[in-house]
């Protein structure tokens, strides 16, 4: 009997997959929040580590404008790549970075992920969960994860970015609202979030990048929704893993207590 390990890094072998994380310091609600620490390192140090332990990944790089992220992850012996502070949306920055690293590489790339650097608890199994779609379905362009809300609060905070599938686990909406609605009785509904990891195929972001923003992206601002208008597929793969995104400094509190009990902590290199 074939090992599932073993099977899964021959393909992800003959691969060039890389992780890009996307971090800047204006954010409009937390400004500074990447150089934010947590138990003495910043966060944006957290995340670098924790994903470099991907054994999906060739290699992983922070995205930034910033000049004090740039000299914190070269700091740490890290990669980190300069581009435009004009960018809107994480992914262009990605798309910025991913075209600047083949140029100096010389090595295209085959797909990028994409893992934002407000999500300090990102576990490396993650990124294997989430490739590992693709490398068995060369039609997936995109995947997501998603995971359970374990609270009504969370489900109506516009923050956690809700996400409803259809029964192949191909996503049909993303809203900041709770959905599905519990306005008609029905209180059981399934909660469910979508988690920050995000594999494209290279080819996919440069195309997905020279595509309009769309109405339904602009109101709901999640970016997802631009590939949904467009009539393309995001498969929604899920996690068991426990993670929490930085939008306040509240938030980041509470992911300080959460790390207090993280087995990897002490795994960092």
């Amino acid at each position: 009997m074939e090992n599932k390990n073993s099977k899964f890094s021959t393909l992800n072998s003959q691969l060039n997959i890389i992780s890009i994380i996307p971090a800047r310091m204006g954010s409009s609600r937390f400004p500074g929040k990447p150089m934010k620490e947590i138990l003495g390192m910043p966060m944006i140090g957290h995340v670098y580590k924790r994903v470099k332990m991907s054994k999906t990944l060739s290699e992983v790089y922070v995205a930034t404008c910033d000049q004090i992220i740039y000299d914190y992850i070269e700091s740490i012996g890290g990669k980190a790549v300069m581009t435009s502070d004009c960018h809107e949306r994480c992914s262009d920055r990605c798309a910025e970075a991913m075209l600047k690293i083949e140029n100096e590489t010389g090595i295209k790339c085959d797909i990028m992920v994409m893992v934002q650097g407000d999500e300090p608890l990102t576990f490396p199994e993650m990124i294997d969960e989430a490739v590992e779609p693709m490398l068995k379905d060369k039609s997936i362009l995109i995947t997501n994860l998603v995971a359970d809300i374990d609270t009504l609060e969370a489900f109506e905070n516009p923050n956690e970015v809700k996400v409803v599938m259809d029964k192949e686990l191909n996503a049909l909406y993303f809203s900041r609202e709770p959905i599905p609605s519990r306005k008609k009785g029905v209180l059981d509904v399934p909660m469910k979030k979508q988690v920050c990891v995000i594999p494209f195929t290279r080819d996919f972001l440069l195309e997905y990048n020279q595509m309009e923003p769309t109405p339904l992206e602009i109101i709901e601002s999640v970016d997802m929704m631009r590939i949904l208008e467009n009539g393309e597929k995001v498969k929604m793969v899920p996690t068991k893993y426990i993670t929490k995104c930085v939008d306040t400094k509240e938030d980041l509190e509470q992911v300080e207590e959460m790390m207090k009990k993280d087995y990897l902590l002490n795994s960092y290199k």
